[in-house]
């Protein structure tokens, strides 16, 4: 899950950013309106924390240019305008929740739960392959009902590849789409190698079948054999 704060409180962001990290999410912070903006516009994010009093260009222009733009990304307002023309300001422009600060961290988590789960598939936040099983949204991964630990990265890559169960994914893939270095000089070939042996190593235990395959001259696939 990829999250953009549009923060310009230097503090408040870096707290944040560190926060969601920590639940491993995957975080952008942009300090300005007008950035945060064009990066809404250019690139794919799954919730927005929004800030309302932002240089060059105020949260509220942000939401209503977006919700004109037919731009349907969650949106989470964190301000500390709490009066109540305020809140009703900020959801009339399109925001999809409101949080005053200051705000307790476990409350606005539950928030962006909420905000994540709503008007997408189950099966699309619950992936399976076999006895292994991912929540994308509280980021648990199980197999077998045993809880497995992993980083951030490890997760994104696993995600990744169960979210093409049955299909071959390349190298080149995953640089785009995971690592989102499309363009790199250098190839990743032997970064995402380790990280593919790594993520083997916790979830293709011993004694337990092999999900997470390498298609020789291809790249890698989860492929569930037998019933």
């Amino acid at each position: 899950m990829r999250i953009l704060i549009v923060e310009d409180e230097a503090k408040l962001a870096r707290a944040l950013r560190e926060g969601l990290e920590a639940e491993h999410y995957e975080v952008d912070v942009s300090a300005t309106g007008e950035e945060g903006f064009f990066r809404l516009l250019a690139e794919r994010f799954d919730l927005v924390l929004l800030d309302l009093m932002l240089p060059g260009r105020d949260g509220l222009e942000i939401l209503r240019t977006l919700r004109r733009r037919d731009r349907h990304i969650p949106v989470l307002v964190l301000t500390a305008r709490d009066a109540v023309e305020d809140r009703v300001r900020g959801l009339d422009a399109g925001a999809d929740d409101y949080l005053a600060k200051p705000f307790a961290f476990p409350e606005l988590l539950a928030r962006m739960r909420a905000l994540l789960r709503r008007g997408r598939p189950e099966d699309v936040l619950r992936l399976k392959a076999g006895d292994l099983e991912i929540d994308v949204l509280t980021r648990r991964v199980t197999r077998a009902g045993t809880t497995i630990d992993l980083t951030a990265r490890e997760f994104e890559l696993l995600e990744y590849l169960m979210r093409h169960t049955g299909q071959p994914v390349s190298r080149e893939m995953l640089a785009r789409d995971v690592w989102k270095e499309p363009s790199r000089a250098t190839p990743l070939d032997n970064v995402i190698e380790v990280h593919v042996a790594r993520l083997r190593k916790k979830i293709d235990r011993e004694g337990a079948p092999k999900l997470i395959q390498t298609l020789r001259g291809v790249g890698f696939m989860v492929r569930v054999d037998g019933p």
